[in-house]
């Protein structure tokens, strides 16, 4: 569905040339919700833009349905945009328009008949969850409803692409949720092509099937987003999951530890899959002389699966607790020892 190639941007400025993409290849699949996750600065919402041609590539290509998007424009680009929807961060929606004027603005200008705006529009309407709030302003909806409409908008020209340019930064956490579940809905029921830009691992975990991490204009490292949080690679990879998997107060827990008790090991444990549902830990209590305390724990469901992280402290004779840990890593669960004590 989408082919990156070689895609490299540069801006010039008074200081001189900024590199903001450098030589990035992807591939998307149809059908499938892509993450790209970076921190600000790292070129994601540049990358994202030149899918539809809001920034020209300074070199390299982007193929969308078949079509090379850095090679054409005129009318066949206005063309393949109507193929591209897009959401945005703080909703652009047009404060003088009701709900279904801004959702039937597209279809104006694409030039579809006022009966048949009026029935995608309704279509529309329903299918975000929008029921009973077509004649109200925007100024008159909360942030989530807004973003309802930016994406009933987005979608009303039937477009095989959507886009999402940090499309929930602006919202709560219960609001995300909502429209998240919303996106996967949309991409379940009409087979749509999601790509959508975030700095929340939060979002990715949730929605995504595939991720690819962004720092200083490159792909630092792409994958299955099940096996990104199973085995990150790169620094800013393991800051990411760290988000998800070590709540900030498992640090303090682990140094107060450190200081109250004179022996033992502190591990964390990773789970995928199937493995979040072993009772690893009942098990290494019964099989072994050693005690287990559990400092800090979190199952993430993922959209590929399911992915644990558990810290614990355990304390026994040196041979006894090599025994257990070595018991845990048959089990097919990760094992990091964080520090001896």
């Amino acid at each position: 569905m989408i082919a990156l190639k070689n895609i490299k941007k540069v801006f010039s400025s008074k200081s001189g040339k900024v590199t903001a993409v450098n030589g990035i290849n992807l591939e998307i699949a149809e059908g499938e919700i892509f993450g790209i996750i970076g921190y600000s600065g790292a070129g994601k919402s540049t990358l994202i833009r030149m899918f539809n041609q809001l920034e020209k590539p300074t070199d390299g290509s982007i193929i969308v349905a078949g079509r090379d998007m850095a090679k054409i424009n005129g009318r066949e680009l206005r063309q393949a945009r109507q193929e591209i929807g897009m959401i945005f961060q703080h909703f652009n929606l047009l404060w003088s328009r009701t709900v279904r004027e801004n959702i039937a603005f597209p279809l104006e200008i694409a030039g579809v008949q006022k009966q048949e705006q009026v029935k995608r529009v309704n279509e529309l309407i329903k299918l975000v969850g929008l029921e009973g709030r077509g004649d109200a302003y925007p100024s008159e909806l909360s942030g989530g409803q807004k973003q309802r409409v930016g994406i009933a908008r987005a979608l009303a020209n039937n477009p095989k692409v959507l886009l999402c340019d940090e499309a929930t930064s602006a919202l709560d956490p219960q609001t995300t949720d909502s429209i998240l579940d919303l996106l996967v809905d949309i991409n379940e029921r009409l087979g749509l092509t999601i790509v959508l830009i975030t700095h929340e691992m939060h979002v990715i975990r949730k929605i995504c099937h595939r991720v690819a991490v962004m720092e200083n204009g490159i792909v630092v490292e792409e994958g299955d987003v099940l096996q990104v949080f199973k085995n990150p690679q790169e620094p800013i990879t393991k800051r990411f999951v760290g988000q998800l998997t070590e709540p900030e107060e498992t640090k303090e827990t682990v140094e107060h530890l450190l200081h109250r008790y004179p022996n033992g090991q502190v591990i964390q444990l990773t789970f995928v899959g199937e493995g979040t549902e072993q009772p690893v830990i009942s098990n290494v209590i019964r099989n072994f002389n050693i005690t287990v305390n559990i400092l800090q724990g979190k199952i993430a469901q993922l959209q590929t699966g399911a992915y644990g992280a558990l810290f614990l402290h355990i304390d026994g004779e040196d041979t006894e607790v090599e025994k257990a840990i070595s018991y845990i890593r048959e089990q097919s669960v990760g094992v990091e020892v964080i520090s001896s004590v």
